[in-house]
């Protein structure tokens, strides 16, 4: 492990149990890739014609999509990177940050990832039956009585199906991802045959329009719509514990990116050939419900909205997965307390789900009260997951400047650097551009998390923090008490 930010202990190891013993049990590469696009393509990509319209000019977007690309694929090749070269390393995002930085910043990882799951699935509860509320008014905008009650029984229902074993859901999580993908594909074929260029190339660059600013600020706007919708590129490596294979979770990673990547520019671009900026910056959500009725009448509206559901509930399945086995993963090698690492029968990290769905439970209800308090924490907790993917990102950079696992391969070394290099400065620029706002917000929310790790370490009989730990620790606790004055004197806003 590390003693020291930076200090890297070679021999480190994370506690090895068994998981799941027979080969017929492991996730395959099917079922991983599954698990990427599956967490990535929720609701975002329904919504995305109208986002970046709003933000972003046809030639903006374009800018925004390659800038964009280029370094979630970085990203992408560094969590492929780190699955072969860190095999024993269970847990992506969580582990990768143990490794590299310490205790802290791993248990700070993993809590950060987990609440911006938990809570994205209140939001995916929600936006599913205020999608239902198209056929069936009584469910409104998602926080009614009636889909609170209802959203409660579907989410119950899921986490007796992940109870009954890992491998069950995620067959099913394969058919929902393959089902979510027929209507996107018929969306990007009929739009694709109604794509004009000259309503693409129409105020190329957003000059008509003042409400947009500059290029350079529509690209920063467009961009920072375009992150939320590849959240989730790092599912296979959550799961690398329970891969057949472990070259399967770099390939599931790339192959599940590339895959999402192609949709997502496909529906933006081809979106912004069908109807003018202003028309599509003033369509109601799920726009991309009101491309294709724009193109071919009512029931395009009705595809797209089923397609939505589809997809929706697909999304909840994989999160669900991916909020116990964070917790549980972390739990394995202490860094969580011992109660998160009791599993079922079934191999199933059952208090683990409990925790998770409680608190989603919990939350659901407290739609019923404020219907803006899950949007905000949402955007809150999605600014959080950001920090595990820039540690992500220095531990590939760590590990390639200092020769660690090259060894017998000396000649990969420069291109990793490279990689990884441009992963970290991508990161930078995220959290940069989440704003010091959500910074200090997120304080609030990883300050408590020390409680539980305090406890998996007294559980061990050890010091809670080491000295450089301790200094993070009191800025993070300096972060939340400013944020909690701001919020108290309103500058600052959830």
């Amino acid at each position: 492990m590390v003693d020291s930010v930076g200090k890297i202990d070679k021999d480190y190891q994370p506690e090895k149990q068994t998981l799941v013993t027979a080969s017929s049990d492991k996730l395959k590469v099917g079922s991983l890739i599954a698990l990427v696009i599956g967490s990535m393509v929720g609701g975002g990509i329904f919504s995305l014609p109208q986002n970046v319209a709003a933000s972003a000019s046809a030639g903006a977007t374009l800018i925004g999509w390659l800038i964009t690309g280029v370094g979630m694929l970085m990203l992408a090749f560094v969590f492929q990177t780190l699955a072969n070269r860190k095999p024993k390393l269970d847990g992506g995002v969580y582990a990768y940050a143990k490794a590299g930085f310490g205790d802290y910043m791993g248990f700070s990882s993993a809590w950060g990832y987990w609440i911006s799951a938990w809570i994205g699935n209140v939001s995916y509860m929600v936006l599913l039956f205020s999608t239902l509320g198209f056929f069936f008014p009584v469910f409104g905008e998602g926080n009614t009585l009636p889909a609170v009650l209802c959203a409660s029984v579907l989410l119950w229902l899921l986490h007796f199906l992940v109870l009954r074993g890992i491998q069950g859901a995620a067959f099913i999580n394969v058919l929902t991802t393959i089902a979510k993908m027929v209507p996107l594909a018929l969306f990007i074929v009929i739009a694709g045959i109604a794509f004009k260029m000259d309503v693409f190339t129409s105020d190329f660059w957003g000059a008509g329009n003042s409400d947009l600013g500059t290029v350079m600020n529509q690209v920063k706007k467009m961009m920072l719509v375009t992150v939320w919708v590849f959240i989730g590129i790092e599912g296979a490596s959550i799961f690398s514990a329970r891969a057949q294979k472990r070259s399967d979770v770099g390939k599931a990673t790339v192959f599940g990116f590339v895959a999402v990547l192609l949709l997502l520019v496909l529906v933006n671009v081809l979106s912004q050939g069908v109807m003018a900026q202003a028309q599509l910056a003033g369509l109601k959500n799920p726009s991309m419900a009101g491309v294709l009725e724009h193109v071919v009448g009512h029931w395009g509206a009705v595809l797209i909205s089923i397609g939505l559901i589809v997809s929706l509930a697909g999304a909840l399945l994989s999160w669900t997965l991916l909020c116990a086995e964070i917790l549980f993963a972390s739990a394995r090698d202490h860094t969580m307390p011992a109660f998160l690492r009791k599993e079922n029968g079934n191999a199933v990290p059952a208090n683990a789900l409990w925790l998770s769905n409680g608190l989603i439970q919990l939350f659901l209800v407290v739609t019923l009260f404020n219907s803006s308090t899950y949007l905000s924490l949402l955007y809150l907790a999605t600014s959080m997951i950001l920090v595990p993917y820039f540690w992500s990102a220095a531990y590939a950079l760590l590990l390639a400047w200092r020769h660690e696992t090259y060894e017998q391969a000396p000649g990969e070394r420069g291109k990793d650097l490279l990689i990884a290099l441009i992963a970290v400065l991508y990161a930078i620029w995220l959290v940069y551009a989440a704003g010091v706002q959500y910074l200090l917000l997120s304080a609030l929310l990883y300050a408590p998390g020390a409680i539980l790790f305090a406890k998996a370490k007294r559980e061990l009989g050890q010091p809670v923090f080491t000295s450089v730990e301790k200094v993070i620790f009191l800025i993070v606790v300096i972060g939340a008490a400013t944020a909690g004055y701001g919020l108290y004197s309103g500058f600052l806003k959830l």
